[in-house]
């Protein structure tokens, strides 16, 4: 028989929060944390603007001073946000989950695009490679954050990398909740880290005409926007805590809403573009809301949706989820982008919309859509525009569509 998913624990760090109650407050306020990049010169470069983590001080996430230096930022990031949820959901391997039962899908949709480049620089002024640091590859790759989580905390079921893009963390929340739907593990620790806004990730994304050269960082990022021109790149992280209901409720855990549902298809379309006409990506959504058993007539619906700011992204999510729900519905539906205010944290950005999702849920408030003062015509579901509401939501599900076209829809019930 199938289990039912609890999430138990939420942990964030982004432009606009380095834990989850700031991130919360500034979302619901409107609050922009797009700004232009201090960290490195920008002179010469398209675009100067970037969702930056500031004030950020890794000690405060349980870690110590060898361990930071000897890491990479996604896997920095993504250990904060774990650390943040794990406490959160007051699990403790060992003690209130035997070992065996926890695993780890931590994600990134990069990895280590910080230490990349000092050793790709090194080899050019030796190209012997002997002042390669021995530890560029376990910082560089990917599936380190997952990894260094699962030694932080125990976790000895699965351990997994996903990578697929800006859909990463999604996919790593989707595969969790079947590994613990399905009986193979009772607790997963589930997300995505990203670190990409470096010179070389903010000229590569720049160049192949992803980002908006919006001068105003505080009016760049504009999901829905008929002036919307490209989406703005973002750092950070997100973990939340799976558990199987049962284990929960027996330990007297805070549940913040149970996981109902998760689609996974593939645009078969492009490396870039979206399939145009939202068909798969409305295959996706209708495949988390069937396993919710969503109700057009009864339930009230919240969507974080993937919402980038780019033409082709909009208008294709703006019909597949008509297409998904219904008209009706689709028209009845509590719409954001969230993007607008945190940026796109590529394999990171999944999980921090499904924390907003959550929030959004146990609350009965919906963030707002910031920077909407043009809205396209092609875009004409109500995005909740400019102001957060009060709206009693009991079904929220979460968008993710990545380059290459993968797309993955989350859903979360109320409790």
């Amino acid at each position: 028989m199938d289990k039912r998913v609890a999430v138990t624990g939420l942990g964030v760090v982004s432009c606009i929060g380095n834990d989850v109650p700031t991130f919360w407050a500034n979302l619901r306020k409107g609050v922009c944390g797009i700004d232009y990049i201090n960290e490195f010169p920008t002179d010469g470069f398209k675009v100067k603007i970037a969702g930056k983590v500031r004030d950020f001080h890794p000690e405060n996430y349980g870690m110590d001073a060898p361990f930071i230096r000897k890491q990479a930022m996604f896997t920095i990031y993504g250990m904060a946000s774990a650390w943040q949820a794990m406490k959160d959901a007051g699990l403790v391997s060992g003690e209130n989950i035997a070992p065996e039962e926890l695993g780890t899908i931590v994600g990134s949709g990069v990895g280590g695009f910080d230490v990349i480049i000092p050793e790709v620089n090194k080899l050019y002024e030796d190209p012997t490679g002997q002042w390669i640091s021995p530890l560029f590859i376990p910082t560089m790759i990917a599936d380190m954050a997952s990894g260094q989580i699962a030694i932080k905390f125990n976790a000895q079921n699965s351990c997994l990398n996903i990578q697929t893009a800006c859909a990463t963390s999604s996919h790593s929340l989707g595969e969790a909740y079947r590994s613990i739907r399905h009986g193979y593990a009772t607790a997963m620790i589930a997300g995505g880290s990203e670190f990409a806004c470096v010179p070389l990730g903010l000229a590569g994304f720049a160049n192949c005409k992803a980002l908006t050269t919006a001068p105003d960082p505080k009016h760049a990022c504009l999901p829905f926007n008929k002036d919307r021109a490209g989406f703005v790149m973002a750092d950070g992280s997100a973990v939340l805590v799976l558990e199987e209901w049962e284990h929960a409720v027996a330990r007297g855990a805070h549940i913040y809403a149970e996981m109902v549902g998760y689609g996974s298809t593939c645009d078969a379309y492009h490396a870039t573009a979206p399939r145009p006409d939202g068909s798969t990506q409305a295959r996706c959504i209708k495949i988390a809301l069937d396993q919710a058993g969503f109700d057009p007539e009864k339930d009230s619906v919240y969507i974080n949706a993937h919402g980038t700011g780019t033409y082709y992204n909009d208008v294709a999510e703006t019909r597949a989820i008509k297409i998904a729900m219904g008209e009706d519905a689709a028209r009845r539906a509590h719409i954001s982008s969230t993007k607008s205010m945190h940026g796109h944290m590529f394999g990171g950005t999944g999980a921090a919309e499904a924390v907003v999702t959550v929030l959004a849920l146990q609350e009965g408030l919906i963030p707002p859509t910031i920077n909407l003062d043009n809205p396209d015509p092609d875009c004409d579901l109500d995005y909740t525009p400019n102001a957060a509401k009060k709206a009693d939501v009991n079904l929220g599900i979460s968008n993710s569509f990545g380059f290459g076209g993968h797309n993955a829809c989350i859903a979360f019930r109320k409790v």
